[in-house]
């Protein structure tokens, strides 16, 4: 199978694909695009078409409609320092944290042509929010464009749609609320009428589905199975991917200790415990070739394959334990599964044997998932690096393209150009066509 079109395997939330980049990590929800004549070089100056700073403080990824760029960001109101004194006192989490005495959640457009801000819209204003981990922002969890429609998600703050052409909130949603403990980390994902969600706090943990047009509660599924009697182990920051089941689809759920797939009206078709210790999940998982691969997130990782097709009950197919990721996604591209830790340490296996093909050293600490054409894969990290190499079970790093900013957002990649966004600004890198190839 090329690799080409490897990336149109996975269904990954088909009903986002009229915009071209419509989610996080693209069409297939996976980090795929079929351009390989997207550049490979670039700086802070060379083959960049714009450069636009952004209001507020942000991670999510930008999603890409015909003619604009859409993202999310925060606008924060410190809280004083004695606030801030209170708050942690208040909160068993020992991880360093963010305290706000107000966030504004908005929305913001950019001109895909110009790059000039043409939307900036307020979503969402809450007081005393939850406090954030220090390495998260309020604004994390990445947009869904369909139909004309961007819907922007923040976890136990809330979720807006908006008409794009106009800028018009059409609906909110606040109603459902959990202790994220560290802040919102989990994307939404759409499925035909529904936009659905992981809500996986300390305190409770369940997935629920909005109606798409109203934004009203449809369904709401508490988690089942024994988990981790410490509720700090009890939350996960998880993406579920859609997946074609012996030609049905199921969405796939990754929260802390197990696994699980539901259908479309919320119920649970089957769950799969990791066997290890498995909370506070950040990476999105990928599947192909009947095989699912997800990490179990944090403290001890591990990299499950799990068979789901020609199985009466899907089953850990193999695991693999070293260097595997906390927060960025692996990804999957023709035989080989490739990951990056949150350390640099990049991983190459056979996808169908779990067999280590290769284990490399990148400069760099990684926050933000992978973005792979038919040839090249490419990582950025938190120093504002991006790290170009080349697909295929030997390593070989093609570039390293420096910004002058952290990068925690994953790339967009649209008609020959990459959309990225670093902690101040939205770059459009342009040019270099083909210069790898």
């Amino acid at each position: 199978m090329t690799r080409s079109i490897f990336s149109l395997l996975l269904l990954g939330s088909l009903s986002a694909c009229a915009a071209p980049w419509p989610q996080w990590r693209g069409p297939d929800g996976q980090g795929h695009t079929g351009d390989d004549s997207l550049p490979v070089k670039w700086s802070d100056t060379e083959n960049v078409a714009w450069k636009t700073d952004l209001p507020g403080r942000a991670w999510s990824s930008p999603v890409v409609s015909n003619d604009l760029i859409w993202l999310t960001t925060a606008l924060e109101t410190k809280a004083s320092e004695a606030e801030k004194e209170r708050r942690r006192k208040e909160t068993t989490n020992s991880q360093p944290l963010s305290v706000l005495e107000k966030v504004n959640l908005r929305a913001l457009a950019v001109d895909r042509a110009t790059g000039k801000l043409v939307h900036d819209i307020e979503l969402l204003i809450v007081q005393d929010p939850q406090a954030v981990h220090e390495l998260n922002s309020y604004a994390s969890p990445s947009p869904i464009l369909d139909n004309g429609r961007l819907y922007a998600h923040f976890g136990a703050l809330g979720t807006a749609c908006v008409d794009t052409a106009s800028g018009k909130v059409l609906w909110t949603n606040t109603e459902l609320k959990i202790k994220h403990e560290n802040g919102p980390g989990s994307s939404p994902v759409l499925w035909k009428d529904l936009l659905i969600f992981h809500m996986d706090g300390s305190d409770a943990q369940f997935i629920a589905a909005l109606d798409a047009a109203t934004g009203k509660l449809v369904w709401k599924t508490p988690r089942s199975g024994t988990m981790h009697e410490e509720p700090q182990m009890k939350k996960s920051y998880g993406t579920p991917l859609i997946v074609s089941v012996n030609g049905a689809e199921q969405l796939f759920s990754p929260a802390s200790d197990w696994l699980y797939a539901y259908n479309q009206a919320g119920s649970e078709l089957w769950k799969l415990p990791y066997g290890e210790l498995g909370f506070s999940l950040t990476p999105r998982p990928v599947a192909g070739n009947g095989i699912f691969y997800m990490s179990t997130g944090f403290m001890k990782p591990e990299l499950l394959a799990i068979r789901y097709e020609g199985v009466a009950q899907p089953e850990v197919l193999w695991r693999h334990t070293k260097n595997v990721p906390s927060m960025p996604s692996p990804i999957l591209l023709g035989e080989e599964l490739y990951f990056v830790n949150d350390s640099g340490m990049l991983t190459c296996l056979n996808a169908k044997t779990g067999e280590e093909l290769y284990r490399e050293r990148l400069d760099g600490e990684f926050s933000a998932s992978p973005t792979a054409t038919a040839t090249r894969l490419y990582f950025s990290d938190r120093k504002g690096n991006t790290t170009v190499v080349k697909a295929g079970p030997k390593f070989e790093v093609l570039a390293v393209n420096k910004l002058p900013s952290p990068i925690f957002a994953s790339l967009a990649a649209v008609d020959h150009a990459f959309y990225l966004r670093t902690e101040a600004s939205l770059y459009k890198i342009a040019g270099d066509a083909g210069a790898a190839k």
